[in-house]
């Protein structure tokens, strides 16, 4: 009996030893990166943070997405509660015994917090001024700003980032063709001709290489590519000539299936920002237009220009001098 009871008890032990193991099964760098390179792209995409820095920051303060506020928070930027945070909590060691840290439903949220965190807050606006291949000036600019009290958290990002060639994915403002869906292909309707908007400000010939030379790409002042729409063209066929899908640029644009391309009109091959640049909060008509025609000379999603215009309805016609709300 006493060499049964031995004999349960080392099973009981092993299975513990096995779960155990399962539990606490650790993620590589390189796991982190694929797991995570697509987000921090689209994060960069929409509030002009580099790919390369949110992945490093996201790396070394959750320890790969191992550390226990990122396997049991979901925190994987060491973001602390602050006093106007009113999601949920999760307490840890840290400068202070039991500090407090926030608690997201899921990692995504993590990331877009870490953008909005550092897109809202004045002691960060002076990275906004760097360039998004500038990872080197960001790291220092990260440190100078308080973000961490690490004195050594500017060089470990840095090496991070060259240790893993993070530096590539600022390179990327749209997602790898494997990375992406499609959607069955629709007939579009007939072209109907308008007048071409005026010029986007601060706009730059950019070469790309595409399969094609039918269109001009250009970028905005956000670095969001876009073209303008000739005679003839369908989504289909910009979609085939860009390799995107068909939701890609429904979604990039603010259209629907039933939408008509219109000629000499902007089409964005990249995501839109939420809202403009401190300083540009107002957009003011110099002819009659609609908030759907702002949202694309903007270069802002038309969901958010609703929102700041609360009452104004994307496709009623705005007269000329109408001040439009940009953030």
């Amino acid at each position: 009996m006493k060499r049964l009871i031995l004999l349960s008890g080392l099973l009981f032990t092993v299975s513990l030893a096995k779960a155990d193991n399962q539990k606490v099964r650790k993620y590589t760098t390189e796991d982190y990166i694929d797991l995570w390179k697509i987000t921090a792209i689209e994060q960069m995409n929409e509030y002009q943070i580099p790919a390369s820095i949110t992945l490093a920051q996201g790396i070394l303060e959750s320890a790969n997405g191992n550390s226990r506020l990122a396997r049991e928070g979901n925190n994987h930027f060491g973001i602390k509660c602050h006093k106007n945070w009113d999601g949920g909590r999760i307490f840890e060691d840290d400068d202070e015994e039991n500090e407090c840290f926030r608690k997201y439903e899921n990692a995504s949220q993590s990331y877009e917090d870490h953008s909005v965190f550092l897109t809202s807050r004045s002691r960060y606006a002076k990275l906004f001024e760097l360039s998004l291949t500038d990872y080197k000036g960001w790291a220092r600019g990260l440190k100078s700003a308080g973000y961490a009290t690490n004195p050594k958290y500017a060089h470990l990002l840095i090496d991070i980032i060259e240790k893993f060639d993070l530096a590539k994915y600022d390179n990327m403002p749209y997602l790898p063709a494997e990375e992406r869906g499609d959607l069955t292909v629709h007939v579009d309707e007939p072209l109907t001709r308008v007048d071409e908007p005026k010029d986007i400000e601060d706009e730059k010939i950019v070469q790309f290489e595409v399969r094609s030379a039918k269109h001009e790409v250009k970028l905005n002042k956000y670095r969001a590519r876009y073209i303008r729409v000739h005679k003839g063209d369908t989504y289909y066929r910009i979609a085939q000539e860009f390799d995107l899908g068909l939701w890609q640029l429904y979604k990039y644009n603010d259209l629907g299936k039933r939408d008509v391309l219109r000629e000499g009109e902007i089409i964005y091959l990249d995501p839109k920002r939420n809202k403009a640049r401190r300083g540009n909060n107002v957009y003011i008509c110099d002819k009659p237009m609609t908030l759907r025609d702002v949202a694309q000379i903007e270069g802002l999603k038309l969901k958010k220009l609703l929102k700041y215009n609360f009452g104004t309805e994307a496709d009623a016609t705005l007269p000329a001098g109408t001040k439009v709300i940009l953030r």
